[in-house]
This record gives C-alpha cells, sequence and structure tokens, in this order.
C-alpha cells in the first residue's frame, strides 16, 4: 500500500509514519522542513512544501492508496489550517481517484453516536473559551469530510501523551467507552488499521486507553 501522510513531521506523525513504514506500506510526505523527517527509508519519499499550497498537496496524493491527516494547530499556524488543509486534500483526492481517508481531530468535534456526561460538556465549554478558532477550525475540516464522496474515517482523539505503545486501546464515542487519554504510538496504530478496515467508514469513532 501506497500512503499520502500529511502532519508526519509532528508528534504523532512520527510514530506513524514508522509504524507504516515497519508495516511494509510505501509512505509519501510533505514537509516544509525535510531536515525534520524522523526516519528514512527506501520506502519513504519526502516531498517539500505546505499543506496550504493546492500544487504541493497534489504531488503528495498522486499515486497513493490512501491518505492519512494528522495535521494539527500549533501556536504559529493559521487559524484555519485544518480546513483549508482538508478541503485542499479532498480536491487533491477526487483528481486524482483517491478514496479512502483518514483524519485525526480532537474530541471536542460533536458526533451523533456520543453521549457526553456532566464533565464532558465541562470540557467543550472550555474549550470553546480557551481555544474557539481550534475547535472551530476542526469543526470546519470535519464538516468538509461529511460532504465529500470519500470513503472517510475521521478519528477523534483525548489528550495524547508520550508513552510507550502498547497495543491496548479502547474504540467508542465521548461518553461510551472511553477515557481520557491515550498514547501518541497507540493512536498512529488505530489511524493506519484505518486505511483498510471498514468497520468505521463514515464514522467519527473516539479512541482513548
Amino acid at each position: 500500500m501506497k500512503l499520502a501522510v500529511f502532519g508526519a513531521t509532528g508528534r504523532t506523525g512520527k510514530p506513524l509514519v514508522e509504524q507504516a513504514l515497519q508495516a511494509g506500506c510505501e509512505v509519501v510526505i510533505l514537509v516544509r522542513t525535510p531536515s525534520k523527517r524522523a526516519v528514512q527509508s527506501p520506502r519513504l519519499t519526502v516531498v517539500q512544501g505546505d499543506v496550504m499550497n493546492q500544487v504541493d498537496v497534489d504531488k503528495v496524493v498522486q499515486g497513493s492508496d490512501a491518505v492519512i491527516s494528522v495535521i494539527g494547530q500549533t501556536k504559529q499556524s493559521p487559524r484555519n489550517l485544518q480546513t483549508v488543509a482538508i478541503n485542499h486534500i479532498i480536491e487533491s483526492m477526487n483528481k486524482y481517484g483517491v478514496k479512502r481517508l483518514v483524519s485525526l481531530t480532537g474530541a471536542g468535534v460533536d458526533d451523533p453516536h456520543d453521549r457526553p456526561n456532566s464533565v464532558n460538556h465541562l470540557i467543550k465549554i472550555a474549550l470553546k473559551v480557551l481555544s474557539g478558532h481550534v475547535l472551530k477550525d476542526a469543526e470546519n475540516h470535519a464538516e468538509a469530510i461529511y460532504k465529500s464522496n470519500l470513503d472517510w474515517v475521521i478519528v477523534r482523539g483525548p489528550m495524547l501523551n508520550e508513552g510507550p505503545y502498547t497495543g491496548k486501546y479502547r474504540v467508542g464515542w465521548v461518553g461510551v467507552n472511553t477515557g481520557s487519554r491515550i498514547s501518541r504510538a497507540d493512536l498512529a496504530e488505530f489511524l493506519l488499521k484505518q486505511t483498510t478496515d471498514t468497520t468505521y467508514l463514515r464514522q467519527a469513532p473516539m479512541v482513548s486507553d
């Protein structure tokens, strides 16, 4: 399988790329600074560019079998980073006939399967107050995916940590069979599985320890 990965040099992207290569995948990544790549491999292709540029995104998506986006906001990011990026990715996928999309976002994005409790509601209020533009960007990004004709899975994560890979995690919905954290290594495994697994096709599950 040939995977296009966006956000590959981030803290979740690095274990994701490593696991994809270990699984025998060919991986193409888009990076602004090639020296930031975590690993070297004959199966890893590095494209220098910016996800905010449609032409650069096209170079990565063309010829791939599936796309994984783990793009997230940083202090220096454009306020609409996730939304612009996913729209570029969707356009490229439509252009080149790539159907499978897996995209990571936060648990603040709602899903009809959620059954939030009082703590979940308080967390959502805090997110709106403290990081309103980040939440709005994540919601707009999800809306763009919902409207697409792709075979998509939106993976929602709780608090992420640098803990070790365990291979043990739960999949559910906010307030239903989920915890409050997960290691990036375990999250990466679940993301990678969604490129072929159809269990959560066109759904937005939450994964946690």
